[in-house]
């Protein structure tokens, strides 16, 4: 409850609480440095003072201190007093200003008329509060005595205090510079907040001089109040409640019109009916705080279930990590074990090699050197009479060091492969399954790539993925993303039900990050894991049957192309390339006539019912048995002597690194770079006519030598 009786602003215990307008309470005192000047006219931007409000009111008597000349009495110099604080009390009579003041928590300000502070009501309800407060905890209340503000040294206890100066008197300053006649004859003197009743501000009968007033002064009890009365007619006592200013009046104020025509009560009725009211209030708020115990209760109930849950779950993880580093502890024991046999095995090998080739070296010197001993001697009958044999010695022994005999029988490596790709992408992507759902649907979880399933081909990738659908909210699709090859932004390449998806043409050679994510009516799910998937390094493509002229004739699975008509006619290969090195080749098959066929590159777009080359979108060398050229939109260069045949190949070197288009006869370049600064994409193209069959022959490696 403490906090309850703290001032917002000093955030001591409150000392003479005044009720702003917005029901929030703040010290008289601090009320005053809270109190700011606005210029003529200006209006607070919140809540300005109206007929029907009774706080709207300016402090200004503070301010307003006659002079010696107006009051005639004493000598007394306003200007020369300050407040313990070093702030002048009384300061220059100055013309009426504007004044507002800013409640500290709700920060809706209200603007002051001349009447300033004294116009809100002083909650006594709240200083009785805080006085039993004090009480209650032994905090006495002579520890906070008001000091006078006007002694010169050694402050004493002040005695009264004005209501319209608001300053603090003694009994000595209050006689000397607040006498009780001219014009300050119609302030207001009050006993300070901590003063006892019996105290001297009244100056009453000697019982208040008694025993009593030797003892520590003690605040007056609850039941002791004096009746609050009107700010307006202070002989007045509250009697009536006024419905629509919401505060208590006097009789006066209902006689003299300001609240004759609202609605009022009686005091004793209003204030039963609000107690009442306040009390069902509080039992609503009693069984929500009743709640939030129970609820705190549960939370701190839950700290430890956390704790323990965790402990447990930290251990259930642990044991499953060393559950799968323990079975591949064991798979790598077994796959040891088989590579100690095989090192064994061939070990054994070569060792029993070894020895049989040894001894059969040692038998052959053995031999060789007997032989050369014989082949000195000059005995010709002697020699004759071992001859014959020594020379099919020497013929079987050569004959027993067979093909093969020197030549190892294993190889020194292992032809043992252990692809741990996959796995190692299945550990990165190991985590935590999507647990139920704590309360309505939710997104889908990240997808799951199927590792085994995912593969490339050519310059095209295939994924495959799977998610456990959230329940209550099923799957409705999923998104494919590629980045572009060199680690730039992703886009989608798919969008669908299927979890399966193959993405065609892509670049060679190439490495392309993919991920993927669900959704459902909930939302999007987050991404999966990244797989990276590297296409091939060479090409292999055929002959494309769908763009092909309708007088081409295709087999051998669209390898091998021939022609119905004798016209040239263009046939397109099913590889697009924009960026690498690229070689392939085109054997003949038949060659009848001389004809000329033309191979090389192209657009899609290409003339197909002319020899390639004649247009701006194919670039080509043409060739028969004799020469070639170069064309390009039917621009014929660089011609060259040597031609083909039949078996002769013809190869294509498209470098979209340097940019060019190179040719090859029979492994041999055939004339210098044929075309240079190529950009764009292009495929694989010939043309030819009834006089030749060509077969395509990819997947090849670039030649090594190129001339410029």
């Amino acid at each position: 409850m403490e906090e309850e009786l703290k001032c917002p602003v000093c955030g001591s215990l409150f000392k003479d609480p005044i009720l702003l307008p917005c029901s929030h309470n703040v010290c008289l005192a601090c009320a005053r440095n809270i109190t700011v000047q606005t210029p003529d006219g200006e209006t607070p931007v919140q809540s300005r003072a109206s007929g029907s409000s009774d706080y709207d009111y300016m402090d200004m008597d503070k301010m307003s201190l006659y002079s010696e000349t107006d009051s005639g009495y004493g000598s007394y110099t306003p200007c020369q007093l300050k407040s313990p604080n070093g702030v002048r009390v009384f300061p220059p009579v100055i013309p009426h200003r504007h004044c507002s003041l800013t409640c500290p928590l709700c920060h809706r300000s209200v603007s002051l008329d001349e009447r300033g502070l004294r116009g809100f009501p002083r909650n006594r309800l709240l200083e009785a509060i805080v006085v039993r407060y004090q009480q209650n905890r032994g905090i006495s209340s002579a520890s906070t005595a008001v000091k006078c503000q006007l002694c010169d040294r050694n402050p004493v206890d002040a005695t009264v205090m004005c209501e319209q100066c608001d300053v603090y008197y003694c009994h000595a300053c209050q006689q000397r510079c607040h006498p009780s006649r001219g014009p300050l004859a119609k302030h207001r003197l009050v006993p300070p907040p901590n003063h006892a009743t019996g105290g001297a501000a009244s100056g009453g009968g000697g019982s208040g001089s008694g025993a009593g007033g030797s003892s520590a002064p003690q605040p007056p009890p609850a039941t002791a109040r004096k009746p609050a009365t009107c700010v307006d007619h202070e002989a007045e006592n509250f009697s009536m409640y006024c419905c629509g200013c919401k505060a208590p009046v006097c009789m006066k104020c209902l006689e003299e019109g300001k609240h004759a025509k609202h609605d009022v009560k009686p005091l004793a009725v209003m204030w039963k009916q609000h107690k009442c009211q306040l009390s069902q209030a509080l039992n609503g708020v009693s069984d929500k705080a009743k709640d939030a115990k129970e609820f705190l209760v549960q939370l701190k109930n839950m700290l430890q279930q956390i704790q323990e849950n965790g402990v447990e779950f930290e251990a259930c993880l642990v044991a499953q990590c060393d559950s799968l580093i323990e079975a591949l502890t064991r798979q790598k024991a077994k796959l040891l074990t088989k590579v100690t046999k095989e090192k064994e095995y061939k070990l054994k090998v070569v060792r029993d090699q070894i020895t049989h080739c040894t001894m059969k070296l040692r038998q052959t010197t053995g031999m060789m050197e007997y032989c050369l001993e014989v082949l000195k001697e000059n005995d010709p009958s002697g020699f004759l009479q071992i001859s014959d044999a020594l020379i099919k010695r020497v013929t079987s022994s050569q004959d027993r060091w067979v093909k093969g005999a020197l030549e190892p029988k294993v190889r020194p490596d292992f032809d043992l492969t252990l692809n741990t790709d996959s796995l190692l992408q299945t550990i990165l992507q190991l985590d935590f399954s999507q647990g139920k759902a704590e309360s309505g649907p939710s997104v889908p979880a990240a997808p799951l790539l199927q590792l085994e399933k995912c593969c490339t081909r050519n310059n095209s990738v295939t994924l495959a993925w799977r998610v456990t659908a959230p329940q209550g909210s099923p799957i409705e699709g999923y998104v494919l993303e590629l980045d572009d090859g060199n680690g730039g932004q992703y886009r989608e390449v798919y969008v669908g039900k299927e979890t399966m998806c193959t993405v065609d043409g892509l670049h060679f050679n190439s490495s392309y990050n993919a991920r993927v994510k669900a959704y459902n009516a909930v939302g999007v799910g987050p991404y999966s894991k990244t797989v990276v998937l590297k296409t091939s390094d060479v090409a292999w493509f055929t002959f494309d049957p769908s763009s092909a002229h309708r007088d081409i004739v295709l087999s051998n699975e669209n390898q091998t192309v021939s022609c119905n008509s004798y016209d040239d006619r263009v046939v397109l290969g099913t590889a697009a390339f924009s960026k690498g090195i690229h070689y392939w080749e085109v054997s003949i098959d038949r060659y009848d006539n001389h004809p000329d066929p033309a191979f090389g590159i192209a657009r899609i777009n290409t003339m197909k019912d002319m020899m390639l080359g004649k247009d701006d979108k194919a670039w080509a060398m043409y060739v028969d048995n004799n020469r070639s050229w170069f064309m390009h939109n039917n621009s014929h260069t660089n011609r060259a002597e040597g031609g083909i045949t039949k078996g002769s190949t013809v190869g294509i070197l498209l470098d979209l690194t340097k940019r060019t288009l190179t040719f090859f006869i029979n492994k041999e370049q055939h004339g210098p770079t044929a075309f240079e600064n190529l950009d764009g994409v292009f495929v694989p193209a010939v043309s030819l006519n009834r006089n030749v069959q060509v077969t395509l022959l990819t997947g090849l490696e670039v030649p090594k030598t190129i001339k410029q």
